[in-house]
């Protein structure tokens, strides 16, 4: 589904973020991606969104080069992929349900098609009780769960998940990886970029582990070494 073929990429002579990196990513995987601060993560998602170009090599979407795509055709392939932050970027004028309805708008969701999956959407992260409130009236948990069913609306093929649990404290980082998990055995790939040593610990799944740019594990059911 996923294919990085001899990525490299270089910010400059002596900065080189990605170096010869390549890998696989099947459909349906739950895939931990690792590393410390500067190890490659951040720009290894910005490239496989498009939003950067590699110095070198070729990253493939269902088997098509991503860089091929043209510039009109960007904001659909991004469609196929939910992002989720560790500092959630909901809006803070709008509430639950329009936070939601927003990122299905852009798509071109009409109001029908809004009030009929949104009790579906609502039920799955748990949030049927705070459709109508505002993020401030939220805790860090719910605000993750408002962002992962904004990253859900547009039925995504993917979700990577960027440090999704960097702001939560360990009872609410249980339930947003739990929720990941139930989302993954729909058959939804997810690609979770962490620190967090309990979480990949406690997964028992994939992990590939940068340092300095450069892929150092792919483990079945890996843990974090460092």
């Amino acid at each position: 589904m996923i294919k990085f073929e001899n990525v490299t990429k270089k910010y400059s002579a002596s900065i080189t973020a990605l170096d010869d990196v390549s890998f696989e990513i099947e459909k349906g995987e739950f895939v931990s991606i690792v590393g410390r601060s500067g190890a490659g993560k951040t720009t290894l998602i910005r490239l496989l969104l498009r939003e950067e170009k590699p110095s070198s090599g070729k990253i493939f979407f269902n088997d098509k080069d991503i860089f091929t795509i043209a510039e009109a055709d960007i904001p659909d392939y991004r469609q196929q992929i939910g992002v989720v932050f560790q500092d959630y970027k909901l809006l803070p004028s709008k509430n639950v349900y329009e936070n939601i309805a927003y990122a299905m708008e852009l798509i071109g969701a009409t109001n029908q098609d809004i009030a009929k999956d949104m009790p579906k959407i609502l039920d799955l992260v748990g949030l049927n009780d705070r459709a109508e409130n505002f993020p401030k009236e939220l805790s860090g948990g719910e605000k993750q769960r408002v962002a992962i069913a904004r990253a859900l609306a547009v039925h995504p093929q993917v979700i990577v998940a960027d440090e999704p649990t960097g702001n939560l404290d360990p009872y609410h980082t249980k339930d947003i990886i739990d929720l990941l998990i139930k989302i993954n055995g729909f058959g939804t790939t997810i690609i979770l970029s962490t620190h967090n040593k309990g979480v990949i610990d406690s997964l028992k799944r994939r992990v590939i582990t940068l340092d300095g740019g450069k892929i150092i594990r792919d483990d079945k059911e890996g843990s974090l070494i460092f």
